[in-house]
């Protein structure tokens, strides 16, 4: 199941266009996006360009094994075993070679799953961002104020 949108979208319909891919399209509904979530097996985000990927950090929440390449803050999110971490070039080929193996693995995508909730946790809580926010106000606002020249 493809959940999202994106520019590539009626590309990939084409070129999966048998009944094997439901194409799910953009979920609009939060507690939708996370009943798929919830049920999906892997979550996958073959990202060539990236910053944070909320979707990421959401299905992470959810418990499900994440995939996701190292564009941008990806790869950093899912360090330590919360996930695995694909390099940009050839996404492709390392997604043919490793879905198979996650979806023939359950144990393994259990414990990525778990591990991936763990951290997200640990992490990437709203109020763990919001109190380092704070602290690092609170250190700026301490500082001496920089003279101009």
């Amino acid at each position: 199941m493809i959940v999202g949108d994106g520019p590539l979208r009626s590309s990939l319909i084409n070129q999966y266009d048998d009944q094997s891919v439901i194409w799910w399209g953009y979920e609009p509904d939060q507690a939708t996006r996370i009943a798929l979530m919830q049920v999906a097996e892997v979550f996958v985000l073959p990202s060539l360009v990236e910053g944070l990927s909320l979707a990421l950090l959401e299905a992470m929440a959810c418990g499900t094994a994440c995939v996701a390449t190292d564009a941008g803050a990806d790869g950093e999110v899912l360090n330590d075993g919360a996930g695995i971490v694909l390099s940009t070039q050839g996404v492709t080929s390392q997604l043919r070679t490793l879905l198979p193996v996650l979806l023939e693995q359950p144990v393994l995508t259990a414990e990525l799953g778990r591990k991936a909730r763990k951290r997200a946790l640990a992490r990437y809580t709203i109020d763990r961002n919001i109190d380092a926010i704070e602290t690092l106000y609170d250190s700026l606002l301490s500082q001496s104020p920089v003279q101009a020249a």
